[in-house]
């Protein structure tokens, strides 16, 4: 088998694409291209929606329970349904795959929302802040890093779970793994896999680095080293010497003022010759 992928990965054919079939770089860019519009799609429903719910605490219990259910439902069979309801194409692939990537936005979102410092908001509404000013300014920054994790994990999903766009005659990265196993070419089929999971990698590390210059480094602990060095405490200056004639003294109040000795008055004029 390993032969089969090597050889299958290494076929220029593969690569330069020509005729009916497509090449690897396509279908990598068609499969790009169905998991961003998924993505899009899904946060512009669940970011407003998560921010709603967690700013005001209202239909918090429906919300999140319906974005969970969504986590049951099984992909393919909810694209076959809809297949049937709506006819091949983009479509039902497009609304599956919303369906499924709504959940970990929107209940990432809420939580970061509702996990905000109540001290931080009073402290922003004792300045005069506005209910929108307080979300946007206070809120949302440090919620962040949870609602950064959750479209994270919302694009590792549509990248592992767009494969089943094939099942439906559409493109992507499932059409090495459907045609592969219909022509018995396990070759095919494991390079299929083997470059899902290689995009999956490279996109986790380009949304890792990502969440890295959006996050302030205050709310991860990450405190960047020109900073250390600014605030690094400076060396003590070194004690210079006395001059001559003056004594320095340091009592455990800091340094005293210099004081200088002075040669005693000569004493008065020696009694002449007794009288």
């Amino acid at each position: 088998m390993s032969d089969g992928l090597l050889g299958y990965l290494l076929d220029p054919a593969n690569w330069q694409g020509g005729g009916v079939r497509a090449s690897i770089p396509e279908l990598v860019l068609t499969h790009l291209w169905y998991t961003v519009q998924a993505l899009v799609v899904a946060a512009v429903i669940a970011l407003p929606l998560g921010l709603y719910i967690g700013h005001t605490g209202k239909g918090s219990f429906i919300a999140i329970n319906a974005a969970n259910a969504g986590r049951s439902l099984p992909t393919l069979g909810l694209i076959i349904l809809l297949v049937v309801i709506m006819g091949l194409g983009f479509g039902p692939v497009l609304i599956a795959l919303v369906i499924l990537a709504i959940p970990p936005i929107l209940t990432t979102t809420y939580a970061g929302i509702r996990a905000v410092d109540p001290a931080a908001i009073d402290a922003a509404r004792g300045m005069g802040m506005r209910p929108l000013q307080v979300l946007f300014k206070v809120e949302v920054p440090i919620a962040l890093p949870l609602i950064s994790s959750g479209l994270r994990n919302a694009l590792l999903q549509l990248v592992a779970t767009s494969t089943v766009a094939a099942y439906v005659g559409i493109g992507g990265l499932g059409r090495l793994l459907i045609d592969g196993l219909s022509l018995n070419d396990y070759g095919r089929v494991v390079a299929g896999a083997v470059v899902v999971a290689a995009l999956a990698i490279v996109l986790d590390l380009l949304a890792a680095g990502t969440q890295r210059l959006v996050v302030s480094p205050g709310l991860t602990g990450r405190i960047p080293k020109r900073q250390l060095r600014r605030t690094a405490p400076a060396a003590p200056a070194p004690a210079l010497a006395p001059a001559d004639g003056v004594a320095a003294t340091t009592s455990v109040h800091g340094p005293s003022t210099p004081t200088t000795s002075t040669p005693e008055p000569a004493s008065s004029a020696r009694d002449g010759a007794s009288s």
